[in-house]
């Protein structure tokens, strides 16, 4: 129960940085022009602002908080956890927007908070064997990469509504393989030391898909609708991260039936109430960005092309 209850604290701990991530660097890229948003125009505009750098500090926080987490916990625990972050995200976007939350989102929070209470009281998982057979992981590898990489180059051609879903989508799905490659490290830290871990390319594989990921999700935030990349991101990584877990590690929930239904009801729920708080949250940030001025470097990086 304990090792249960430390779990569930140190993934909301690292909801909790993750939506002060996603808050922040939404807003650091406000100003940069659309057609920079997936181009090294964008990138090289932000690693100037010191906004952007808390941001970026803050998500790798919340990403430390998610490995402590996956050290004891299932993926089948932690993940779904993690869409708590708009829970978090609404009132510091609300806050940092000088408006009041509505009735609305403090309803869909309220129901989101209630149906992840279910999910954690709940969800028992079995922990997997952790010793991923070389053709399940080679196919999932597969899939996964012409899955990113078909998003990502329809992306770059189109703007706006969707360009945003196609890299939410990237990154939902990147995130879930980090995910369950952060859960492999984790594992052998816990079990067989430093020295295995070093020895491992999980390892850094997982640093360079975690740069991409993050790079890609920064091109999400910046595309123009908001309230579509941000609730496809939290709601895909969890699914991704669960589905790889239970086919390639082995992991699976320990339930009987009317606990099963419990949960699936509370997951359909949380999904919904992620989707709601991300449109609204979203809709009040495109208002302020369509109120924004590029800033000089974009306008220079324009002038220039």
């Amino acid at each position: 129960m304990i090792d249960h209850g430390l779990t569930v604290l140190l993934a909301l701990l690292a909801a909790v940085f993750l939506a002060v991530g996603i808050v922040v660097r939404q807003r650091a890229t406000l100003d940069v022009p659309a057609e920079y948003g997936v181009s090294p125009v964008m990138f090289r505009t932000l690693v100037r602002r010191p906004l952007w750098w808390a941001g970026t500090g803050s998500a790798l926080a919340g990403f430390v908080f998610q490995a402590l987490a996956l050290a004891n916990g299932s993926l089948l625990l932690v993940q779904p956890i993690l869409v708590s972050a708009l829970l978090f995200a609404l009132p510091l976007s609300a806050r940092l927007a000088h408006r009041r939350v509505t009735r609305g989102e403090w309803g869909w929070a309220v129901l989101l908070t209630l149906s992840l209470a279910v999910f954690v009281v709940l969800a028992k998982a079995r922990p997997g064997d952790y010793e991923a057979s070389l053709t399940t992981s080679a196919v999932v590898a597969v899939v996964c990469t012409a899955a990113v990489s078909a998003c990502v180059i329809v992306a770059t051609r189109v703007l706006g509504w969707g360009r945003a879903v196609l890299l939410a989508v990237a990154v939902g799905v990147l995130f879930g393989v980090v995910a369950v490659l952060t859960k492999l490290v984790m594992h052998l830290l816990t079990h067989e030391g430093l020295t295995a871990v070093l020895m491992t390319p999980v390892l850094y594989l997982m640093v360079v898909l975690g740069v991409v990921a993050m790079l890609l999700q920064q091109s999400a935030f910046h595309a123009g609708s908001l309230q579509t990349s941000v609730p496809t991101m939290l709601v895909l990584e969890p699914v991704i991260a669960v589905l790889l877990g239970a086919v390639v590690l082995g992991e699976h929930l320990d339930v009987g039936r009317w606990d099963a239904v419990a949960i699936a009801i509370a997951t359909l729920v949380m999904a919904a109430g992620t989707i709601a708080l991300g449109r609204d949250e979203g809709a009040y940030e495109e208002q302020i960005g369509a109120a924004v001025t590029p800033s000089p470097v974009g306008q220079a990086a324009s002038r220039s092309e």
